[in-house]
C-alpha cells in the first residue's frame, strides 16, 4: 500500500510574507509557484502537504539570494506558533520533559519532522530529520527546525544559555554570519546529522517559567489534545479527504494513518455525531464539485478527475442525483 503523504500546518510559515516582502519579493506568487493556496495562510491549522512547504522554503531561498531565508523566518516565531501544544510545554519542569512532550505530539503539527535525543558521556545530541515523502532539497526546512528547536531551548533555558554545537548534514552557505548570530555556538556542516548538542544537565535545569499553579489547567489542555477532542478530529479528517480526493487514494486507512490511530478510531469519533466516513467523502465531494463547477476554470473533465471519478459520464450522473440538475445545467445558471 503506497503510504499517505506527510503533512503540516500553515503555521509553519508564520512570519512568512512579512520576510518575503522585506526582501522585495511577491509572497503571493511564491506560494502559487509551491501549489499553497495564498488565503490558507490565515487558517493556522490548516493542513497542507509537507512537501509544498518544503519546496516553497527552497524556492524563496533561491528567489531572494539569502541562503538564511529558513533563519530569518525562525526568528519571526513564536513559541505559541505550535497552538494548544505551547500552553502545556511552556509549563513543564524542565527542558526534557518539554522536548519530550515536543516528541509525543509532533504528529500535531509536522508529520514530516522526526526529533530523537541521544545521550552520552555528559552530552545530549538532539538530531532532527525533515522527510517531506518525496526526494527533494531539505536543507530550508532543516534550518527552519533546528533554529525553532534552540529558540525553545532558549526560551525555556533563558537568553544566556548556549548549547555545546549545533551541526547541520548540508555544506556550510557562502555566508555564515546570520547562522553564527542565531545560534552562537560553534557550527558544524557536512555533519553526519543535523541537530544540536547540547550538555545533558541543561536538559535538567528548571524551567524558569514553569508555573506549577498553571501545569493542572496545561494538563487538562494535554489531555484534550491527547484524546482528539471529536469536533477537531472531524474537522482534520474533512481536510484529509479535500487533499486526498485529487489522488485517487482516499480511504480510511490513508486517513488514519496520516492522523496517527487506526481506522475504527475514525469511525467511532464520527459515529458520535451520527457521521460515516463515506458520508463525508461524499459530503466534501459535493462541497468541492459545487465550487469547481460554479467556477468554470476547468472543464468537466478535469472536475470528474480532481474528485477521483473514473469518467467524466460517471460525475455527471452522480452530480445529477445530488443536486437535480447536470454540471453543465448549474454552470450555466451560476453564470446567469
Amino acid at each position: 500500500m503506497t503510504l499517505p503523504k506527510p503533512l503540516a500546518r500553515y503555521a509553519t510559515l508564520t512570519g512568512f510574507v512579512e520576510l518575503a516582502r522585506s526582501l522585495s519579493v511577491d509572497p503571493i506568487e511564491l506560494l502559487r509557484s509551491a501549489e499553497l493556496d495564498p488565503s490558507g495562510l490565515d487558517l493556522q491549522d490548516r493542513w497542507v502537504p509537507a512537501a509544498s512547504i518544503v519546496r516553497l522554503l527552497e524556492l524563496s531561498a533561491v528567489v531572494t539570494a539569502r541562503q538564511d531565508f529558513a533563519l530569518r523566518l525562525a526568528e519571526r516565531r513564536r513559541l505559541s506558533t505550535l497552538g494548544p501544544l505551547s500552553v502545556a510545554i511552556r509549563d513543564e519542569p524542565n527542558a526534557r520533559s518539554a522536548l519530550r512532550m515536543l516528541i509525543r505530539f509532533q504528529h500535531t503539527y509536522n508529520e514530516a519532522l522526526f526529533i530523537d535525543i541521544t545521550e552520552r558521556d555528559g552530552l545530549s545530541t538532539i538530531v532532527l530529520r525533515v522527510e517531506p515523502g518525496e526526494p527533494m532539497p531539505v536543507r530550508q526546512a532543516t534550518e527552519l527546525a533546528v533554529a525553532v528547536i534552540h529558540q525553545l531551548l532558549q526560551y525555556l533555558l533563558g537568553d544566556r544559555w548556549r548549547p555545546v554545537s549545533v551541526c547541520f548534514e548540508h555544506g556550510r552557505p557562502d555566508d555564515d554570519s546570520t547562522h553564527r548570530r542565531v545560534f552562537d555556538a560553534p557550527l558544524v556542516f557536512d555533519g553526519n546529522y543535523s541537530g544540536i548538542v547540547v550538555y545533558t544537565g541543561d536538559l535538567d535545569l528548571p524551567n524558569r517559567l514553569s508555573d506549577p499553579v498553571l501545569r493542572r489547567y496545561s494538563q487538562q489542555v494535554l489531555d484534550d489534545l491527547s484524546a482528539s477532542e471529536t469536533p477537531a478530529l472531524e474537522r482534520r479528517v474533512r481536510e484529509l479527504v479535500e487533499l486526498l480526493l485529487p489522488t485517487g487514494r482516499c480511504s480510511v486507512d490513508q486517513v488514519a494513518a496520516s492522523l496517527g490511530v487506526d481506522r475504527r478510531t475514525v469511525h467511532r469519533h464520527l459515529a458520535r455525531s451520527g457521521q460515516t466516513f463515506t458520508g463525508v467523502v461524499d459530503d466534501t465531494r459535493a462541497e468541492l464539485a459545487q465550487r469547481l463547477v460554479t467556477s468554470g476554470r476547468h472543464t468537466f473533465a478535469e472536475i470528474s478527475e480532481m474528485l477521483s471519478f473514473s469518467a467524466p459520464s460517471g460525475f455527471s450522473r452522480w452530480f445529477t442525483r445530488r443536486f437535480g440538475m447536470t454540471p453543465r445545467e448549474w454552470r450555466k445558471r451560476s453564470e446567469a
